[in-house]
């Protein structure tokens, strides 16, 4: 239960549970180093090299931690020691951990798209995708048959950048183009498409049910994200 627990909570979880196995300590009284730190040997460097990528993990999963619990739990492990919680109190830690944090990131999104829906230009569809048409095209719409041929960019709400068939601020002639069917693609991309004339450019705020749901979709898209597509139209044939 507790493997598969780990398999579908954020990666910073895995990380700490991989090097800390036994337990988190109930104080905060680690023995972390004094004054500058001197990273002159391989296991120094090897240890502020781990120690930082788990910080790193964290920070990116946006959870909230105490670093010197986290430092204690470690060193607790590592010298064998008896685990300060049952796995099974670890275990309900994470999960509330987990639900706290799924709850603040909807929360985040519905602001965002209530922000989002009012500003000009933009539409919202019945199931909530929202959209700004930057350039309407003269060309076919696509049907959930068509095939499609398509230059993008996806971002996050931070800005992030995730995906994309372009580097400039447009795509350029050496950019290469992304073929696929509409209904190959996530449900706002599919929703979208069939509303877009071919030769359009359309900004599109996909809400998170619309996208990769509660599971995200590894790397830098996570549970629970509204993602934010450049998408230009280029070609629409049927299949």
């Amino acid at each position: 239960m507790f493997s598969r627990l780990l398999r579908s909570l954020p990666s910073a979880f895995t990380a700490l549970a991989l090097l800390c196995p036994v337990a988190i300590a109930q104080d905060g009284d680690a023995d972390a180093p004094k004054g500058p730190l001197k990273l002159e040997s391989t296991r120094e460097k090897a240890s502020y090299g781990i120690g930082y990528n788990i910080g790193m993990n964290i920070s990116r999963e946006g959870l909230d931690l105490d670093p010197q619990i986290i430092a204690a739990g470690i060193a607790a492990a590592l010298k064998g020691e008896k685990a300060a919680l049952k796995p099974e109190e670890i275990q309900a830690a994470m999960e509330e951990l987990a639900e706290q944090k799924n709850a603040a990131k909807l929360a985040e999104n519905q602001k965002f798209l209530d922000g989002n829906k009012a500003q000009k230009g933009v539409k919202v569809t019945k199931s909530g995708l929202q959209y700004l048409v930057v350039k309407e095209g003269d060309g076919p719409v696509p049907t959930a048959k068509s095939k499609v041929k398509t230059h993008y960019r996806g971002k996050l709400l931070n800005g992030t950048v995730f995906d994309q068939s372009y580097e400039g601020e447009a795509p350029a002639d050496t950019d290469e183009p992304v073929s696929f069917g509409v209904t190959q693609v996530i449900k706002g991309w599919t929703e979208a498409l069939q509303l877009m004339k071919t030769g359009s450019h359309y900004r599109l705020f996909i809400p998170s049910d619309l996208a990769y749901g509660t599971r995200g979709a590894g790397g830098a898209i996570g549970p629970n994200e509204v993602l934010i597509f450049e998408i230009h139209l280029l070609e629409t044939a049927d299949e």
